[in-house]
């Protein structure tokens, strides 16, 4: 097992993932993915261990910058799916320079387009704000977080893209270097600035925002020397990069899909948060300290996924559709009992975890609220983000589309209003409405997965 541990954490450029136990294949490309996000998972939750010593409005700040910051993560996230399934068919296919070209225009079009948010955000950080519903206290403390994080946006988008040439080519550990350095940078640098320690200036909430920019563009150098360097399969000169317009194009229909498939869950965050926003500051304080938690969970848990998504690509790219489809119910089965331990943790020990964030009892209430509710549905989010990855390793963005409308749009926010508001359950019926949505689609994924006509995908 030590052995295995060493293997997936080094990585090994010459690895074969279409060969030899599916167990082993699953194992090795989930550890680092699974560390990484785990990583990823502690920052968030550090931050905003942080970010409460400074009261709700702070809280808050971070909850309604983040929310419409989703908007940002689904089109970075949209390209990601195109480009880990493109350079993960590549791959299984044995060409790495085809592989290249793909990571090439990824980076091409990824700076274009953070290009555009970051500047346009930046810009606009206050009306954004106030546009989410934001108190004029929050709008006043908070626009300087806000600015930072949304101008800094195109370091987010880098960072997602690059990561996915790293994930669909097989080189995991080289993705979870890459953000252990950039959350190492923003855990250490975050509370220097918030708080003004040693030679740093005290920006409050808006040190948050400074650091975590700063940190993440520390990872896009990173991510670059590696991509330079022939450290990955994969291999980028920068003096190279040309526009290549028809493969430009394939990536761009690609990832339309992807982006609009994310586009739906974000949008439904967002109204929930909208929602909650009515019943006052200390419940989206409560609601944003819960989904930090529940992130830091199902974060290690999207590298699993992630993992299954990489197989089912290199397999299919190999022609072999059966392993692949092993492979997703391999991830899946370890993700299940992953999530179960978890659910049982929040569940059972809901208030004590959220006062270590905070003592303020409105806040403690409702934030303990929305993670127990939310974690009794775990077991299921397991199958759900599994086979939902797959689907997009395969190049099928359009199942996940479909059901992520259904559960979602015409589920989720119908049944969270309704029992929020008709029935007057307040904030803990959307709380409640979200557990119900999410098992609802992992349900429907299975299914609809298991029907088989994702092995027929062309990328």
């Amino acid at each position: 097992m030590l052995k295995s541990l060493k293997s997936a954490i080094l990585g090994d450029p010459h690895r074969d993932f279409t060969e030899g136990p599916i167990s082993r294949a699953v194992i090795l490309l989930a550890i680092p993915m699974v560390l990484e996000m785990t990583m990823e998972s502690l920052f968030a939750v550090v931050d905003v261990f942080w970010v409460a010593h400074l009261g709700s409005d702070a809280v808050a700040t971070v909850g309604f910058t983040e929310s419409l910051l989703t908007l940002v993560y689904v089109v970075a996230l949209g390209l990601s799916i195109a480009t880990t399934a493109m350079v993960a068919r590549r791959i299984g296919e044995k060409d790495p320079q085809a592989a290249g070209e793909v990571a090439k225009q990824a980076l091409l079009l990824g700076v274009i387009v953070a290009a555009v948010i970051g500047s346009t955000g930046a810009i606009f950080a206050r009306q954004l704000l106030r546009l989410m519903g934001a108190s004029p206290t929050v709008i006043a403390s908070g626009t300087g977080y806000a600015r930072a994080i949304y101008g800094g946006s195109g370091t987010v988008f880098v960072l997602f893209l690059i990561n996915a040439v790293f994930r669909g080519a097989g080189d995991a550990s080289l993705a979870m270097r890459v953000l252990w350095t950039a959350n190492w940078i923003n855990i250490l640098l975050n509370p220097c600035l918030i708080f003004g320690l040693g030679p740093f200036p005290r920006l409050g909430v808006a040190g948050s925002g400074i650091g975590t920019t700063i940190g993440r563009g520390c990872g896009v150098l990173l991510q670059i020397w590696f991509l330079t360097r022939g450290k990955s399969r994969v291999v980028v000169h920068l003096n190279k990069i040309r526009l290549l317009p028809g493969l430009m194009l394939h990536l761009i229909r690609l990832s339309v899909g992807g982006t609009f498939q994310y586009l739906v869950g974000a949008a439904s965050w967002i109204f929930l948060v909208r929602m909650t926003a009515v019943f006052g500051s200390a419940a989206i304080a409560g609601y944003t300290l819960a989904l930090r938690i529940i992130l830091f969970a199902l974060l290690p848990s999207w590298g699993m996924a992630n993992a299954a998504a990489t197989l089912v690509g290199q397999n299919l790219g190999a022609r072999k559709p059966e392993r692949a489809e092993k492979s997703v119910f391999q991830a899946g089965f370890y993700n299940m009992i992953f999530l179960g331990l978890v659910a049982i943790v929040f569940i059972g020990f809901a208030r004590p975890l959220i006062r270590l964030f905070t003592q303020e009892d409105e806040v403690v209430t409702m934030a303990a609220a929305t993670l127990s509710t939310i974690a009794y549905g775990y077991v299921f989010y397991a199958w759900g983000m599994v086979v939902v990855q797959a689907f997009n390793g395969a190049g099928d963005t359009v199942t996940p589309t479909i059901l992520n409308l259904l559960c979602f749009w015409a589920w989720q926010l119908p049944l969270a209003w309704f029992l929020a508001f008709k029935i007057g359950t307040g904030p803990h019926g959307i709380f409640l409405a979200i557990c119900v949505a999410q098992s609802t689609l992992a349900v429907a994924g299975v299914i609809a997965f298991r029907r088989g006509t994702w092995k027929k995908q062309t990328v």
